[in-house]
């Protein structure tokens, strides 16, 4: 019975290592080494998109407080105008308000 058991257990350590083996030797290869670095460049792509967008958030919270700034000591709101219209026609639509 203990013959059984230490047999079992060594088919099983021998599976694993080749397993591993395996995957060291895959990792070794050309495709491998491609595989790797594809997900690096993945990770890498995901986080500076991740810091661009913590960045342009910061960006528009600070320019929103140096304008609740300039508002508060000179009393003129000088909020920013919505992207994408004409300077002309965002004087007339606040003129006519």
């Amino acid at each position: 019975m203990k013959r059984m058991l230490w047999f079992g257990l060594g088919l099983a350590a021998g599976v694993a290592a080749s397993r591993k083996a395996r995957e060291a030797a895959y990792r070794m290869t050309p495709a491998g080494v491609a595989e790797n670095v594809a997900d690096a460049v993945r990770e890498l792509a995901t986080a500076m998109g991740s810091f661009g967008a913590e960045v342009r958030a910061g960006m528009a919270q600070r320019e929103a407080e140096l304008h609740a700034t300039v508002a508060q000591r000179t009393g003129m709101d000088l909020a920013p105008r919505p992207t994408g219209v004409p300077a002309h026609r965002a004087r007339a639509s606040s003129a006519q308000v």
